[in-house]
């Protein structure tokens, strides 16, 4: 039933509509819109005043026709990362892809996109359907911010169903806490070709505590990068401060605090190993750290009701499904922790953050395809 071209074309244009993290506001006023069309109530929330966004959250409410069936959030993210600007798609062979310079924005223009087909072939068919809620997040590419601040009295739902994943084939019910790293690594500046020795180089510090450190993969339930370096001030000058920035991801609380617990004693071990005599005076290496909690994991039983609802849809449509784990983070680990019980269905995204990211047609129109089976499924439950 879904309408698999008028699809495919509105994923097209809403990629060509730059939205990077807190630029979302001129997707967001064109989703609005097809929305209005569609019959929805909407209404933009503050997320984008809190997190410094052109926009909040789009916020919207379809009326079902069956009023004794409960009411089911569907969310997507507006936001992509860089670079996502002037984004050219193109078609070839059933894949969606961009010109190679920029990311595509499948991640999440895809789950978007579904969302409004399947509202769309709702009405046009005046299918059954109850009270569908609806959540376009903002900046969810920089710490699932929009999904942070949105107020869960703007629900009735008691559980969801998110569009940001890779492959239908798979449904994610579990995504790991993450936290944020920065340290600032304080030297002592000094002309580097007249007294080097009366400076200390807090990148020669910074390099040693990176290069003792345990990164990447770190089991199977754990991950750490270090993404961001800034500092220094001239070729000539020992640089007295660099910025670093880095990030824990796990599915296990007592993994994530070792991990931490790592990476803080290799910059607070580097640092004792530096110091200068000015004057009589010891002057010592120094780092500052600040270390924030980004999102809480989140762990969906497959006998919750949205798992359910999703894997007896693909039953319906003789697909197939299996629950997965994954290391990234998505707006229904804060759905979760909010109290609306939420899993995330793929859409057919392929090397997302890349420029060789793309898009699978016949896996999204699939996805399509399960999201409203599972909506009409909803309608047979009792609110």
């Amino acid at each position: 039933m879904i309408d698999t071209e008028r699809m495919r074309e509105y994923v097209m244009e809403l990629i060509r509509v730059d939205s990077v993290s807190k630029k979302e506001k001129e997707v967001a006023v064109k989703l609005k819109r097809d929305l209005d069309e569609l019959g929805a109530e909407c209404y933009f929330d503050n997320a984008g005043d809190r997190v410094g966004a052109n926009t909040g959250n789009l916020i919207a409410k379809i009326e079902g026709n069956e009023s004794n069936a409960p009411p089911i959030l569907l969310s997507a993210h507006m936001d992509t990362v860089e670079p996502g600007e002037g984004i050219e798609p193109s078609i070839d062979d059933g894949v969606i892809r961009s010109d190679g310079t920029t990311i595509l924005g499948s991640d999440d223009k895809a789950g978007l996109a579904v969302i409004i087909e399947v509202l769309r072939t709702i009405k046009d068919r005046g299918l059954p359907c109850g009270n569908i809620e609806i959540a376009f997040t903002v900046c969810e590419e920089i710490g699932l911010l929009g999904a942070k601040h949105i107020a869960t009295s703007a629900f009735d739902a008691k559980y969801g169903i998110v569009l940001d994943s890779s492959s239908p084939s798979y449904l994610v019910t579990q995504c790991p806490s993450s936290e944020k790293l920065e340290f600032r690594v304080i030297g002592l500046e000094a002309h580097a070709g007249v007294c080097p020795e009366r400076g200390l180089s807090a990148i020669q510090v910074a390099g040693e505590a990176i290069s003792k450190m345990n990164l990447g993969r770190i089991d199977e339930e754990t991950t750490a990068n270090i993404g961001l370096i800034s500092g220094g001030m001239g070729v000539n000058i020992i640089p007295n401060c660099v910025h670093i920035t880095g990030e824990v991801r796990s599915h296990s609380e007592r993994k994530l605090r070792k991990q931490i617990d790592h990476m803080r004693t290799c910059f607070k071990e580097a640092a004792s190993h530096y110091e200068v005599v000015l004057d009589g005076e010891r002057v010592p290496a120094r780092v500052e750290e600040v270390i924030e909690r980004l999102y809480e994991k989140m762990d969906v039983s497959t006998d919750s009701v949205p798992a359910k609802l999703i894997n007896k849809a693909v039953e319906n449509l003789d697909h197939e499904i299996t629950p997965r784990k994954i290391g990234g983070g998505c707006d229904a680990n804060y759905f979760n922790l909010k109290g609306i019980e939420c899993v995330n269905l793929g859409t057919g995204m392929r090397e997302i953050h890349t420029v060789n990211e793309y898009l699978v047609l016949e896996e999204f129109n699939r996805s399509a395809e399960i999201m409203l089976e599972a909506l009409q499924l909803n309608t047979r439950l009792k609110g």
